[in-house]
């Protein structure tokens, strides 16, 4: 099965406290620009918008 270089793995931080959260895999190649997302911050105890992190 051939890997798929187009694919990486970028950290994730919550909006709000800063907190890194897991990563998250992304298509570099279909979404160059940074990736935001609503993901489960388990310090704010919420669902927020995570942006990636440079």
């Amino acid at each position: 099965m051939a890997k798929n270089e187009n694919r990486n793995y970028v950290t994730m931080r919550c909006t709000e406290c800063g907190m890194e959260l897991r990563p998250t895999s992304k298509n570099k190649k279909n979404n160059p620009e940074r990736l935001e997302v609503k993901k489960y911050c388990p310090k704010c105890r919420k669902n927020v918008v995570a942006k990636e992190k440079k």
